[in-house]
């Protein structure tokens, strides 16, 4: 097994050094980052994420499905319009799902585990036992007959009105099972929302190892974007750089799950003389928000740099108590994230420290995982009302330990060489909790400014 690097960056990084790829073993290359960190080919990460799969059922799911009390979980999904757990659970490199597929997980009690099958017209890989044989007997009809022979008390279907991925099951779906399971049995169907949160927001020792990976990876690229490697004062626009990112994830075999952006933050007097020009010019303060997805798994990170004005070698000292400010929400926060509370809970304590101690600070911290907006405890100051009026309950869904967040919100500064102006410091950086080391970032965080000649 290939030797891989798994580093912490430091604050800054210099000496970038360029993509080096190379093809020694077919299928097996070796990726690198601008400072050497290894990436995953795709046939590896595919690789990785089967093993991690595999872990997951045996050591993940039977607790998951016990602590929502569900005794069979059914997924059904049909070609091209996939329930969204469905790719979490199905190994690589499958892309869609050939058919109507049902995966069934069938909790057989603590001494045998939970059993893996479906029902699908060429079966499924993973290890799922296909229990349905086409041209013998229908589909739903074989379903019916395996769940009234295995006679569970709860079964778990995919809807709620809470969380959008786990409310996978659709109409007509819904409408063929129930009319194949009967009345009586139809009775026993119950949302498996809190498994699917559960199931999507768990994250195993492995994964967690590879997430401090990711992060490096992540930190490493934005350093390398946010330089003069990537931008040139003058000439360099917010979308050249937002495409180039898109670029160099390409090249790297990496995919972004947003858009990325780089955005200017001007004074109002540099604002007047630019105007709405969208080209970086000194002065300015620099914003980016960016996400990657590897093995599944999805960052979600906002930087800042600072473009330096002729004679200038570092940052004004305003912009940089700014900073040191946001950092200070961060930790408030972070300190907040105790097993059992919910969301809310969370957010309220850490706004009220926050105003406290004279900060102005608006937090909207989200899950983080297979989904860079995932399921899971939501610590966002925000009125729900406004952000998802339908999806408000999730705001009392408790912290559980093992999970990821991106630890995300905005703390606002005056600064005296911008005349006073409030400078908004938009602030995100990926967090594990923990129950042994509390919540914490994965691979530091950014405490200096990015600094572009």
């Amino acid at each position: 097994m290939r030797t891989k690097k798994f580093l912490s960056c430091p604050a800054v990084v210099s000496g970038l050094a360029i993509l080096t790829l190379s093809l020694a073993i077919p299928g097996r290359g070796q990726l690198t980052t601008a400072s050497g960190l290894t990436v995953l080919t795709l046939r590896e990460q595919a690789d990785r994420f089967n093993a991690w799969m595999a872990n997951r059922f045996d050591a993940v799911l039977p607790a998951l499905m016990r602590r929502a009390g569900i005794d069979m979980w059914l997924v059904l999904s049909r070609e091209y319009n996939e329930d969204p757990l469905y790719f979490t659970l199905v190994p690589p490199p499958a892309m869609y799902s050939s058919g109507t597929v049902v995966l069934i997980f069938h909790d057989k009690g603590p001494g045998a585990g939970v059993e893996r099958l479906c029902s699908a017209p060429h079966g499924v890989a993973g290890g799922y036992k296909n229990i349905w044989r086409p041209r013998v007997k229908a589909q739903f009809e074989t379903l019916a007959d395996y769940v009234r022979q295995a006679d569970p008390k709860r079964i778990g279907i995919d809807v709620s009105a809470t969380w959008p991925l786990a409310d996978g099951l659709t109409v007509a779906l819904r409408d063929k099972l129930e009319a194949a399971l009967g009345p009586e049995l139809s009775k026993r169907l119950v949302s498996a929302e809190d498994l699917c949160v559960g199931w999507l927001e768990t994250r195993t020792p492995d994964e967690m190892l590879t997430y401090q990976h990711l992060c490096a990876v992540a930190h490493d690229i934005i350093r390398e974007f946010l330089s003069n490697k990537v931008i040139v004062p003058g000439r360099t626009t917010e979308e050249d750089v937002a495409w180039w990112i898109r670029q160099r994830l390409a090249s790297l075999g990496l995919e972004t799950w947003f858009q990325p952006s780089v955005d200017i933050i001007r004074s109002k007097k540099d604002a007047a003389r630019y105007g709405e020009s969208a080209v970086i010019q000194p002065g300015d303060l620099l914003h980016c928000d960016f996400g990657i997805r590897y093995i599944g798994l999805c960052t979600d990170m906002q930087w800042q740099a600072y473009v330096l004005r002729p004679g200038e070698t570092a940052a004004p000292a305003g912009l940089r108590t700014a900073l040191d400010n946001a950092n200070r929400v961060a930790d408030i926060l972070m300190a907040e994230f105790k097993t059992g509370r919910t969301g809310k809970e969370i957010v309220t304590a850490a706004m009220e420290k926050g105003r406290a101690e004279g900060l102005d600070l608006l937090i909207y911290t989200h899950p983080l995982g297979f989904n860079g907006h995932a399921a899971g405890c939501t610590p966002d100051s925000r009125d729900p009302k406004t952000i998802d009026e339908v999806n408000v309950p999730k705001w009392s869904y408790p912290l559980y330990p093992e999970t990821a967040y991106s630890i995300e919100f905005s703390c606002r500064t005056a600064v005296p060489e911008w005349d006073g102006e409030k400078v908004r410091i938009g602030y995100e950086e990926d967090a594990l909790y923990t129950e042994k080391d509390g919540c914490r970032f994965i691979n530091g965080r950014q405490r200096e400014f990015l600094l572009i000649k």
